[in-house]
Order: structure tokens, then C-alpha cells, then sequence
């Protein structure tokens, strides 16, 4: 049985998500606010964290961020913060997933059933390491490999390849591709780079049989990967 600790400091909404979940067949832990939810993972072990981004002690950005450098446990953030800035900044602590409300109950439960698809608790952090057998690409050792033989990919490439995969099935559009790939000296990346980098990950990447990057006409790309 998947054990689940839930944060969320809406009374209706936390029993609520507790009684589904547990209706599913998860063994779940519920907290108000952070100071419950961080005596709760001193005492039990859990596979998954579900944490709302306001909390009325502190901010759910900042304990996922302290959870990730922890251990290796998964994160879904289920919050109202809808910004398409709060969700990159979601991703950039380490959150697996980010729903924003109000949500489907199916939705999350398949989100739910992907994140431990993925391994992540066994895994590490899936935000750092890509893996599905063909394509291993390490974000904190800047490493990259293609059936076994080691990849030579850019900064820029790693940067787009994280934002891409931290969003993994969902359109990033260019805007965003934009805002995000400035580098240390704040040279901005124009559109036609975006276009150059998409074009040269797909030839490092990408062959007959495996196709990773979807292009979304008018809108961005997407990611297509499965890791195993």
C-alpha cells in the first residue's frame, strides 16, 4: 500500500482528498500546515507528498524545496497559485507534478499513478535524472548518454532539455522557453535560438524510432518521452 502525506489547511478540502485517496487503496496522512506535516515525515515513512503552496505557517515552496534536499521523496503541489511563473518556480524546487485548483479527482489520481510509474522515490528526484532505457541524462552532473555512448550537449541544451522535461507532456510554450533561457550574464536567448537549440537537441537525441520533441505549431513544444 502507496503511503500519501497530504498538507492542504482547507478543513473540507483536506478530508475530503483523504477520504478518496484512502477510498483508492493509498494509506494516507494529513496535515493542516507544516509544522504537522514535517512532525508527520519524522515519524512515518511516506512515497508521496500532495502539499498546497500557501500555508498558513509557511510557504510550500520553500518545504519542497528543504523535503528535496532531504531525501528523494516526490512532490505534487495542489494549489491555487495558477501563475505560470508559480508553476516554473513549482518545478524549479523539485516538485514531480503541479495541479492547480480547482482539480479533477480522476486527473490527480492518474497524476498520482505516474508519479510512482516513474519510480520517483527510487528513481531520485525525476526533475534531475532522465532515464527510459535509451536516452540517461543527468541535470546535476551535466551528463548526457544515448544507448551507453556519452552526448556533448550545451548549457543552453541542458537548460532547455530540464524545462521541457519538468513539464513533460504539457505544451512550454516559447514565451516561456524565452524567459527562462537567459544565462549568468544576462544575454537574452532570442526566438530564432530556441528554434536552433530545438533542432540540434532532436539531431543529438532523436532518431527513427525515438522521437522526443513534438513541435506544437503556433504555440511551443512538447515533451514526449516515457521513462521507464
Amino acid at each position: 500500500m502507496k503511503r500519501i502525506l497530504l498538507i492542504e489547511d482547507d478543513k473540507d478540502l483536506n478530508l475530503g482528498l483523504t477520504y478518496d485517496l484512502r477510498s483508492e487503496g493509498y494509506q494516507v496522512y494529513s496535515a493542516r500546515n507544516l509544522g504537522e506535516g514535517m512532525a508527520l515525515l519524522e515519524k512515518q515513512e511516506v512515497d508521496l507528498l500532495l502539499l498546497d503552496g500557501n500555508l498558513p505557517d509557511g510557504d510550500g515552496f520553500d518545504f519542497c524545496k528543504a523535503v528535496k534536499t532531504e531525501g528523494d521523496l516526490p512532490v505534487i503541489f495542489l494549489t491555487a497559485r495558477d501563475l505560470e511563473t508559480d508553476e516554473i518556480t513549482g518545478f524549479d524546487c523539485g516538485a514531480d507534478d503541479y495541479i492547480t485548483k480547482p482539480f479533477s479527482m480522476a486527473v490527480l489520481h492518474k497524476r498520482i499513478e505516474a508519479v510512482f510509474r516513474r519510480g520517483g522515490q527510487k528513481s531520485g528526484n525525476s526533475r534531475s535524472l532522465y532515464d527510459d532505457g535509451y536516452l540517461l541524462i543527468d541535470f546535476d552532473g551535466l551528463t548526457a548518454y544515448k544507448e551507453g555512448s556519452a552526448l556533448t550537449l550545451t548549457p543552453t541544451e541542458f537548460k532547455l532539455l530540464r524545462l521541457l522535461i519538468a513539464n513533460d507532456q504539457k505544451v512550454v510554450t516559447k514565451t516561456l522557453i524565452l524567459e527562462k533561457l537567459w544565462d549568468n550574464v544576462g544575454n537574452f536567448v532570442d526566438e530564432h535560438a530556441v528554434a536552433v537549440n530545438i533542432n540540434r537537441l532532436r539531431k543529438k537525441l532523436e532518431d527513427e524510432t525515438h522521437q522526443y520533441i513534438k513541435t506544437m505549431y503556433g504555440m511551443g513544444y512538447q515533451w514526449k518521452g516515457q521513462q521507464k
